[in-house]
């Protein structure tokens, strides 16, 4: 499972899910529907839900979307939090209308009695408020402090702030959240106030890009912050479908060995030797087995000379020659196919697995 926990944070219950103390990291994500359109929120939840999503975020910009938490939560099965920002008002009608936790950046939210009237209306209904800082949000005289520019001293500073700010109006049901589009200003940051509170911590890199750029600033931030213990909640920000973002951070936590279940995919990067067309058969098998539960490697490999042995620690794999491949199980080969028949076979051993292994997996 990675390094042992270096920062042991509180328990926080959001909903039916307990983040904190211990417990496995919770992967969440956001919706990018408007949220008063109920079907089409539900629609986009219930895609997540069924990837792993565990937590669920929605933008609450207009009293219609507060109100339309009621009729969302009827029809989905993993906690719903509201995202909120400038209007306190919002926060509460979303808490009225069944959010179970509301993110906040107090800074936004006008002055300390608008803050107030939403930390009571949380502690009436004992809903965890999560407090997010972002880069930039930060407000200027802390980015003044600190020589003019943000920095991770300054969002760590900017966090305990409004921390001891709900603190000192008796709430401390908190979560806390400092993100960056900076990776390694990011993991300063969180570095830094995973020794200074047990609050739980909700990590991500904010705005990270596309899939392309996004996974890999998220993999190095979130994999170095995991690796230390850093990190109770994630999520990996991608300007994608959100539905990627699930599959993104659960093969960080499978490659860190904080996440089981779900096939790993290894696929050769090809080279001279390579017969078939390799790189949409990968991308091909990648997209299929995301449809089985299984703890398994997979290998799909280019050269039928090398495949077999390179595919030895895989479950199941298949390797490419000239018009042809070879099936693999456990680094033996059970048959020959032809290469348009490979990605079918393949299936088939799968669900052969899947007959086979029950509930085992």
């Amino acid at each position: 499972m990675g390094s042992e926990m270096a920062y042991r944070t509180r328990k926080i219950r959001i909903g039916d899910v307990t983040i904190g103390g211990g417990s496995p990291v919770a992967i969440q994500s956001m919706t990018n529907t408007r949220t008063e359109d109920v079907a089409a929120t539900v629609r986009q939840i219930l895609e997540l839900e069924e990837a792993g999503c565990e937590i669920v975020r929605a933008a609450v910009p207009t009293m219609e979307a507060a109100c339309a938490f009621s009729e969302i939560k009827k029809q989905i099965h993993i906690p719903l939090v509201a995202d909120i920002h400038f209007d306190y008002r919002l926060a509460i009608k979303a808490m009225e209308h069944g959010a179970d936790k509301i993110r906040i950046n107090p800074g936004n939210i006008g002055d300390e009695e608008k803050v107030r009237a939403v930390v009571r209306a949380a502690k009436e209904r004992d809903i965890p408020i999560r407090v997010g800082v972002n880069s930039g949000s930060l407000e200027k005289e802390i980015i003044e402090k600190y020589g003019g520019h943000v920095s991770a001293e300054g969002l760590v500073m900017s966090a305990l702030d409004k921390v001891r700010m709900i603190e000192g109006m008796g709430y401390d049901n908190l979560v806390i959240s400092i993100k960056s589009t900076d990776v390694m200003m990011c993991v300063s940051a969180y570095e830094q106030i995973a020794g200074l509170t047990d609050y739980p911590l909700h990590i991500g890199i904010t705005e990270s890009g596309t899939a392309a750029s996004g996974n890999i600033k998220s993999a190095v931030g979130l994999g170095i912050l995991l690796h230390k213990g850093i990190g109770d909640t994630m999520r990996v920000s991608l300007t994608e479908r959100p539905v990627e973002e699930i599959h993104s951070a659960k093969l960080i936590l499978k490659t860190l060995g904080m996440y089981r279940g779900g096939i790993e995919v290894v696929s050769c990067p090809t080279c001279g030797r390579t017969k078939i067309d390799l790189i949409p058969l990968a991308h091909a098998v990648e997209e299929m087995v995301k449809q089985y539960p299984y703890s398994i490697k997979v290998a799909v490999m280019g050269c039928a000379v090398n495949g077999p042995g390179e595919a030895k620690e895989a479950d199941l794999g298949i390797a490419g020659g000239e018009g042809e491949g070879v099936i693999i199980r456990k680094g033996e080969i059970i048959r020959k196919v032809p290469e348009k028949e490979l990605l079918s076979e393949l299936k088939k051993e799968l669900d052969a697995f899947k007959f086979d292994r029950g509930d085992q997996e």
